[in-house]
């Protein structure tokens, strides 16, 4: 008794410890510890529930075939970086298919019109996709992901210290030299031939 109460009170890193031994009652509660925020996150992020729910299963699959490489740290900065970058995965996996689907769209019954997007999914498509998504990637990992969930998500600095597993302090610099990069690679994508003119 005393064990599986050592063991309903520990840690992220010694539950994915476990989850890399292959603990499957490890893995459920890393699961019930940290799926209910995820899945909020990423419903802000994509208004499609079954893109969501996709995400968050995948999310799960890759922490129980990489736990082995968590490197002790809390787990929730990790387990959002793997969420972003399924959901990323995901909607450039819809704009491949739409691409090739890209026959004429067949007429709605009674004169039905198809939704439009919403405002937050074109505003966080234009960031993910264009000049700012390219230029995101240029910036450093840990930059990256204090911007995205400070700036994308909205979180303040003490929620976002809370998630990525860093300071308070930590936030607010990586947040400053993260604006600076940031800044430096639109400038560059710009003036580069590729990028358009200045």
């Amino acid at each position: 008794m005393r064990g599986q109460r050592e063991k309903d009170g520990a840690g992220d890193a010694v539950l994915l410890r476990a989850v890399a031994a292959g603990d499957p009652a490890a893995m459920t509660d890393l699961y019930d510890r940290h799926a209910g925020w995820l899945h909020a996150r990423l419903t802000r992020r994509c208004a499609d529930p079954e893109v969501v729910r996709e995400v968050l299963q995948d999310t799960f699959v890759t922490v129980w075939r990489s736990a082995a490489g968590h490197r002790g740290q809390e787990a929730g900065g990790w387990l959002w970086t793997i969420a972003a970058r399924r959901l990323v995965d995901a909607r450039r996996a819809q704009e491949r298919a739409a691409r090739v689907a890209a026959l004429p769209p067949e007429p709605l019954p009674h004169g039905r019109c198809e939704p439009a997007a919403s405002a937050e999914d074109r505003v966080l498509a234009a960031l993910e996709y264009g000049d700012v998504g390219t230029a995101l990637d240029r910036i450093s990992p840990e930059l990256r992901e204090v911007l995205r969930a400070t700036v994308v998500d909205g979180l303040s600095t003490r929620e976002a210290a809370r998630l990525l597993g860093i300071p308070e302090g930590t936030v607010k610099s990586r947040a400053r030299r993260a604006r600076a990069e940031l800044r430096s690679a639109l400038a560059q994508l710009n003036t580069s031939p590729l990028g358009g003119t200045a």
